[in-house]
């Protein structure tokens, strides 16, 4: 099955359509004057069937208000640098459920710092014509190469900041920190640090990891699977 999906998908046309989709990105903040609700996305696997959840949260307090998930049938492999291509359904999908309209979404993945400069944040901002940033937990692209803060490193590319390296827990590993759409690095890099709460990871992600990994053992216990 994997191996017709991948006959099925073209890896150079989907290249082709991440370097098209960089040039659309905006780099300005275009965020409202007073956020009000912030999302988080996440995806999960059971089987054949991708999850994707979306969880609204109240912006200063992050109460939580909303929480959405959505099954899909998996159609993409897993293939590195094209995670958006296989993951935007169900996150959409679980998007247009929600009854609440979020001022930001803070993505599971990479955003600019991506090898075709749009990663499954930008690619997500660029869908729904809505601010997105991305954190990821792992490098996928570029070099450390000048120090900002004491918990903030650029990651640069051929001199181009691409993102950043951000620890916002002491005593932890950092977060990998880039522009989704319609957001300033430095915007991005204040609102994850703010959302983290002296956590790794900012909680209205944590929100939508904990939402993916509950549908996804309701599935697991429903179809009998033990994983």
């Amino acid at each position: 099955m994997q191996q017709r999906q991948a006959t099925l998908f073209s890896i150079s046309k989907a290249h082709e359509t991440q370097l098209q989709m960089s040039r659309r990105i905006v780099f300005e903040d275009r965020l409202p004057a007073d956020i009000r609700l912030v999302a988080g996305v996440d995806v999960a696997y059971a089987g054949d069937f991708s999850i994707g959840a979306a969880t609204v949260l109240k912006h200063g307090t992050l109460d939580l208000l909303e929480s959405k998930t959505a099954l899909c049938r998996t159609r993409t492999p897993y293939i590195p640098t094209l995670l958006s291509f296989r993951e935007i359904l169900p996150i959409t999908s679980s998007i247009n459920k929600l009854t609440l309209q979020p001022d930001l979404f803070l993505v599971d993945g990479h955003g600019f710092a991506h090898p075709y400069r749009c990663g499954l944040a930008s690619h997500l901002g660029l869908v729904i014509g809505k601010p997105t940033i991305g954190v990821a937990k792992n490098k996928l692209f570029g070099e450390v190469k000048e120090r900002s803060d004491w918990d903030v490193e650029y990651l640069k590319h051929n001199g181009e900041i691409i993102g950043a390296v951000v620890t916002t827990k002491t005593d932890s590993r950092p977060v990998y920190v880039s522009v989704g759409h319609m957001v300033s690095l430095r915007t991005a890099i204040k609102i994850v640090k703010e959302y983290a709460h002296d956590n790794r990871i900012p909680h209205p992600l944590l929100k939508a990891h904990e939402a993916a990994t509950a549908k996804k053992r309701k599935i697991h216990i429903k179809s009998g699977i033990n994983r």
